[in-house]
């Protein structure tokens, strides 16, 4: 049987928060969605006519000519180089799943001098992120996975992390999270763990602590996995005026669902360590979901030049964190195996305010033989804000300290022969760290085409991007850091029926 308890505070002194790759995490989006947007790289603020281009500008409706539906199939993959002290190491993952489904009803004003031409109600699904990754990172460090739990532990009075009379060790786990919060329960496991011992083991009062273990490096093997998805639901309003402009509107509902599980195993001690290893598994969940609005135009210029602009408005997210632990070493409890996945910390609901973005678009057509297209974006990730009852004052000030606005920019064309048409696209998205060896800037490209049979059409892409990063194992005490080299590809297919 499953045990959770309620921990109502989210942050003691050293405690457990989202932290900022987590708020960026559920901040971003990947460019995902129909083959044809992908295969140009998502430029389509100006052009619209397609369900992706919906989540760049509203008004992208309004340029359907009739009713339709679209549903796309996505394969993704990730392939992760690490390094860690000098120790190369690779770890991918691939996924299948249906990354957009949409319809649209197109309603043509048929009357006679009518300006307004046509309204249109669209509705969207599109899964804008995909939270699948893995990264192994493995090597020798001259920093132990104890000074973890001595970060944690120092400062914490010994009899506040004990198994009280009459307990057992799991029911002392979630009753001490519950009473004083996520600092002491990590400081339980160290203690119970066998990784740390009090100075003054005598002395119910004792605030210091010190490794069991000694070492001069040792061999950490590392596993980082996340799972999961940020699905939108786009519920689209557009209009057209005349034959030069469309204007739109949505309201979106997102939805995210996350599963990080992180897992290290340590090993290497001196010959004289009385501790031998070490394993400490975590697997945190986040679940929860948003609104935000858009407002868009589309404006035509001749037979030529389209322009376009949009206002992505802050998503306002409600999120919830689960999170169970296991831990294991030669010195450990002989009752620790009862601390696992079956012991669930339920944090309490904490608020995500998302940046706005502002969006700019450009496109030249050239008759039926073509178009090049390139939007503009711009995100403020100063702006993003983490709230919770207890507050998030130091995410939120590490923040303003460490993020800036960002610009990215996407450029697509397509050239067409008769029935078929040939796509590619590039991006380019700018780090929101002011420190680039954090994260660095995203590029990548895409290729891809598509068939009109008439009544309905099928287009396939492929679009691949690659971005470094520097993975920190831990928020304190091991905050060693691997080097990341991260590349990203996704095959889609989309069908188009139109009616």
């Amino acid at each position: 049987m499953k045990r959770i308890v309620l921990i109502f505070s989210l942050i003691s002194t050293v405690g457990f928060s989202q932290n900022i790759n987590d708020a960026l995490l559920f901040s971003g989006d990947n460019m995902q969605g129909t083959a044809r947007y992908t295969s140009m790289s998502g430029a389509f603020g100006a052009l619209g006519g397609d369900f992706s281009a919906i989540n760049n500008n509203p008004a992208s409706s309004g340029v359907f000519k009739n009713s339709l539906l679209t549903g796309t199939l996505a394969v993704s993959g990730a392939s992760n180089d690490a390094e860690y002290f000098g120790t190369r190491t690779n770890e991918s993952t691939s996924d299948i799943a249906i990354s957009q489904f949409g319809g649209a009803f197109v309603m043509n004003n048929t009357k006679e001098g009518a300006e307004w031409s046509k309204f249109v109600i669209a509705i969207n699904y599109q899964q804008t992120q995909n939270y699948d990754k893995q990264y192994f990172i493995s090597g020798k460090s001259n920093n132990s996975i104890s000074s973890y739990f001595l970060s944690q532990a120092n400062g914490l009075e010994f009899q506040d992390i004990q198994i009280l009379s009459g307990e057992y060790i799991e029911e002392a786990y979630l009753n001490i999270g519950s009473a004083y919060g996520y600092q002491h329960q990590q400081a339980f496991l160290g203690y119970y763990g066998g990784i740390i011992d009090p100075v003054d083991d005598t002395n119910p009062t004792n605030t210091m602590y010190v490794g069991t273990g000694t070492f001069t490096t040792v061999n950490q093997d590392y596993f980082y996995t996340n799972s999961g998805a940020n699905s939108k639901f786009n519920f689209n309003l557009a209009t057209q005026y005349k034959d030069v402009l469309y204007l739109g509107m949505s309201l979106n509902g997102n939805f995210i669902y996350s599963e990080r599980i992180t897992s290290i195993k340590e090993t290497g001690y001196d010959a004289s360590s009385v501790l031998d290893f070490v394993t400490f598994d975590n697997i945190l969940k986040t679940t929860g979901a948003g609104f935000s609005m858009q407002a868009g135009v589309i404006g035509k210029i001749g037979k030529t030049l389209r322009l376009g602009a949009s206002f992505h408005s802050p998503t306002w997210y409600v999120l919830s964190d689960e999170l169970s632990q296991r831990i294991n070493s030669n010195l450990a409890d002989i009752d620790i195996g009862f601390i696992n996945q079956n012991q669930v910390t339920i944090f309490e609901d904490y608020k995500l305010r998302t940046p706005a973005k502002l969006t700019g678009s450009a496109a030249v057509i050239f008759g039926k033989h073509g178009l090049l297209s390139v939007d503009y974006h711009y995100k403020d990730y100063n702006n993003m804000k983490l709230r919770s009852n207890t507050g998030f004052a130091d995410t939120n000030a590490n923040i303003s300290n460490s993020l800036m606005g960002t610009s990215s920019v996407n450029v697509g064309g397509e050239y067409r022969i008769q029935k078929w048409s040939l796509r590619a696209g590039y991006r380019y998205e700018e780090s929101p760290y002011k420190n680039k060896t954090i994260i660095d800037d995203l590029t990548g490209y895409s290729l891809g085409f598509g068939y009109n049979f008439g009544r309905s059409k099928i287009d396939f892409a492929y679009s691949q991007s690659g971005q470094d990063v520097s993975h920190q194992l831990y928020d304190t005490g091991l905050t060693n850091t691997a080097k990341i080299d991260e590349l990203n590809v996704a095959v889609m297919a989309s069908f188009t029926l139109n009616f």
